[in-house]
């Protein structure tokens, strides 16, 4: 496989990240909690664990040596994982885990920051039990004086089933449920939230984090105060899915995405009764169980989109109808639809291989066609991974003046 995707996937991974840190539990909640509850209880804690306590200067190195942005003058921040409850794809009551990172210094009125993280088809690789950006994107927004919140979305992480990659709606309730279980566990630490929210993600991230914005617009909880995706699948009919199919992406990325997103969708949407019907080699759906690790799901992947999938099915998603374009209509419709109020500004790079700039270009578009002040960015001519590590200062940069008053 080409470098572009496992870099996306693996080399953001600042592994061994709070290794020279102490560690120690910190539940809220007595072990053996119920795992179903009632809808009312969405958003509460079944447990937090204290992953690392670190001083400003550790966090510093810790966010430097993986290239990730180091604001000025750092504070020391906690960072924990929790397990919360939510909902499923069916609306009934399950649980989900993600990351909270609280700063040591500033302690009262925190405005909050969200962020979604890219495309994970593994458990264990979440952020709640991995290092990763999914602990290292919140840590960096901790030191510098906001909460940090970063869900792991339904089935990866500590959370039970599969993941729903790419389903709008859950990306959304994950997230809204997090930040309410961020705010129980930022009070029992001494800490308050504002409800002054920033939105942002990666990849995958970039598509959760417009869903997410779009949903809390006129929330009478969190004010929404900036959006910021970067490089997001937004348009997988018109923009994601032609640019794969006429070899304007890597094959080799192309073909993860589409067998991943191929799985999901029949989960939710029923493409198919058996998955022969979609896959040369109907093995495919298993390797997206959850368990498999991203070298053996490369592995088990062919080198193009044609030795994926049937002719059938390539036809299916050339010319989509039934169940694959309703399942393209329900999740692209993230740019679409907002009210103006809530800056957008979306970064991509024009020569990423992963997700086609087209994505960003169409979202920018969905988004001035109803009045809303947006802008991206191009980051340049560089792949995927390049494109959010040139795009975080920037985001970090943003998210500071907007709360410091500098719209």
């Amino acid at each position: 496989m080409k470098t572009s995707l496992k870099k996306r996937l693996l080399a953001a991974a600042c592994t061994g990240l709070f290794l020279a840190t102490a560690t120690a539990p910190a539940a809220l909640a007595a072990s053996g909690a119920p795992t179903t509850v009632t809808i009312d209880d969405r958003g509460s804690i079944v447990s937090a664990d204290l992953l690392a306590s670190l001083s400003g200067a550790q966090v510093a190195a810790s966010l430097g040596a993986a290239k990730f942005p180091v604001p000025a003058k750092p504070q020391g921040a906690d960072l924990y994982a929790v397990v919360y409850r939510t909902i499923g794809v069916d609306g009934r009551p399950t649980t989900a885990s993600g990351v909270v990172a609280l700063p040591h210094r500033s302690r009262k009125n925190l405005w909050t920051v969200t962020y979604e993280h890219g495309t994970n088809a593994t458990k264990a690789a979440a952020g709640s039990v991995a290092d990763g950006d999914g602990r290292a994107v919140p840590l960096m927004f901790a030191a510098a004086g906001f909460a940090g919140v970063a869900p792991d979305y339904l089935g990866l992480g500590k959370g039970p089933g599969f993941h729903p990659y790419m389903d709008a709606a859950t990306e959304v309730s994950t997230t809204v449920d997090l930040l309410r279980a961020a705010k129980e566990l930022a009070g029992t630490k001494g800490r308050t939230l504002s409800g002054d929210l920033l939105v942002t993600g990666f990849s995958q991230g970039g598509h959760a984090a417009m869903a997410v914005g779009k949903a809390l617009r006129d929330d009478r909880v969190w004010r929404l105060r900036g959006v910021a995706p970067i490089a997001g699948p937004f348009d997988v009919k018109d923009a994601e899915m032609p640019a794969a199919l006429e070899d304007r992406l890597d094959p080799r990325s192309a073909t993860f995405y589409l067998a991943y997103w191929t799985v999901s969708m029949n989960r939710l949407h029923h493409f198919y009764d058996s998955p022969s019907e979609a896959f040369r080699d109907p093995g495919v759906e298993k390797l997206f169980d959850g368990n498999h690790t991203f070298e053996q799901i490369a592995a088990g992947l062919p080198a193009s989109l044609r030795d994926l999938v049937t002719d059938a099915y390539l036809e299916r998603i050339s010319r989509p109808s039934g169940a694959v374009l309703r399942a393209m209509e329900a999740n692209d419709d993230t740019c679409a639809g907002w009210r103006p109020g809530v800056r957008v500004k979306l970064f991509a790079g024009r020569g990423d291989g992963d997700v086609a700039y087209d994505n960003s270009l169409s979202c920018l578009r969905d988004l001035r066609a109803r009045g809303v002040k947006a802008m991206l960015t191009d980051v340049g001519d560089v792949d995927h991974t390049t494109s959010a590590f040139l795009s975080l200062p920037q985001v970090l940069d943003w998210f500071g003046g907007v709360r410091g008053g500098d719209r």
